[in-house]
């Protein structure tokens, strides 16, 4: 029976109810010896206990994609089937350009926001040059199956989970896919592909997205097998012109991570309440060894990178979550690198997927412009087209998700929710 599963919700449910009934039921009808009859009660408060326990995680873990599936959750679960050192440049020597194309069967995805707005499909794909054996969430834009774009390329979003985390949140709790559908379809966020590949790949651990010889390589297989894949079988635009990263808490670290340490494979990234040092995941294996936890920390890659890369980077944090670490980046990074910091007030929230679904919208909006798809007809001055996201704050009646998204003033931003 599946974790996230329908059956298993209902299941806990009707368990819960009974659980709640029996001791209403049976308490004072136990016969018996005393002491078998406290057996017997202590045994039905420890299932209503239980079943309590149990019901109200799962409800958390769906409203949050925190565990995809059984083995997730009991840290069970390797896709990692081998790790070489493959370098420097992640690609071990290995001529990608004359790599056969990788030809995937996709098939509809299952749970929360995966039949909304199209719907999104999956398919199990095995890296050849990372080793990882994942699967990976595809959702395309309504104009992708129109007539008029029979022959058009699409830009591209690799959207990442936090951790632990499930690469569908972007569709379930994120909604990404219904948010951004109707504004595709007005031509206020350009048509991208967005495309999730599973980021947990070892029991237990958050592999920081890096290459670990021997361990893992994360790294590239979220930058070269994932894209190549998306690349052989839908019309996306080549890297790193149509390509963008983008993820929240450890995913957004991740994109950041990638974003400056390959701007041959992506242009921009987005950071949802993301950090610098690796040790901002106290699980993360990037932070287990000092030399990794230099080599993977996006601030000390801008100051000590040969030339600084071009890409462009939104970041959005708290006070204490993740804006420092934004502002920091901003202070290092020297053009063409361009950082971009968006103000999240602390009564926007706290570090959870109420705080960062607001925050889908205005963080496409910004990525529509900075890959230069089309001008957008909404959020953009005339006066400076180059402007972007968030628009001018407004100065009174913020609601909670114009704080999350960093469209409020900060005097509003001020005033208690």
């Amino acid at each position: 029976m599946s974790l996230t599963g329908t059956a298993f919700l209902y299941t806990l449910i009707v368990l819960a109810v009974v659980a709640v009934a029996l001791p209403l039921a049976l308490w004072s009808r136990i016969g018996g010896p005393r002491l078998l009859r406290g057996a017997a009660r202590v045994l039905m408060l420890v299932f209503a206990q239980g079943t309590a326990v149990a019901l109200v995680f799962v409800l958390v873990n769906n409203a949050n994609n925190l565990y995809d599936n059984w083995s997730d959750l009991l840290g069970t679960g390797n896709h990692v089937q081998q790790a070489a050192d493959l370098g420097a440049d992640g690609t071990g020597g290995i001529s990608l350009e004359h790599l056969p194309k990788v030809r995937q069967r996709f098939t509809q995805a299952e749970g929360p926001g995966m039949h909304q707005a199209g719907g999104v499909r999956v398919t199990q794909l095995r890296g050849r040059v990372s080793g990882v054996n994942a699967e990976v969430y595809v959702w395309l834009p309504p104009q992708y199956h129109e007539a008029a774009y029979a022959h058009r390329r699409f830009p591209v979003v690799e959207v990442l989970p936090g951790y632990p985390g499930s690469p569908k949140s972007w569709f379930g709790s994120l909604r990404a896919n219904a948010q951004l559908e109707p504004l595709m379809r007005q031509g206020k966020i350009a048509p991208f592909i967005l495309v999730a590949p599973r980021t947990t790949l070892l029991p237990g651990v958050d592999t920081g997205c890096a290459n670990v010889p021997g361990t893992v390589n994360a790294d590239t297989w979220l930058s070269i097998d994932v894209p190549k894949m998306v690349m052989d079988n839908f019309r996306a635009q080549p890297a790193p012109k149509g390509w963008a990263v983008a993820g929240y808490s450890a995913g957004a670290h991740c994109a950041i991570k990638l974003a400056v340490a390959h701007p041959d494979r992506y242009r921009a990234a987005v950071s949802l309440s993301g950090y610098n040092d690796p040790v901002g995941e106290r699980d993360s294996l990037a932070a287990q060894d000092p030399a990794l936890r230099r080599t993977t920390n996006p601030y000390l890659m801008l100051a000590r990178a040969a030339a600084p890369p071009a890409v462009a980077l939104y970041l959005s944090g708290q006070p204490g979550d993740g804006y420092e670490a934004a502002l920091a980046l901003q202070k290092e990074a020297k053009a063409p690198t361009a950082v971009h910091v968006v103000y999240i007030p602390r009564n926007a929230g706290g570090h959870t997927m109420a705080l960062w679904r607001p925050q889908v919208v205005p963080a496409f909006r910004w990525l529509s412009m900075q890959l230069d798809q089309h001008r957008i007809t909404g959020g953009v001055n005339p006066g400076n087209p180059r402007r972007t996201t968030p628009p001018a704050p407004s100065t009174a009646g913020s609601t909670r998700e114009a704080l999350a998204s960093g469209t409020a003033s900060r005097a509003a931003s001020g005033r208690k929710r």
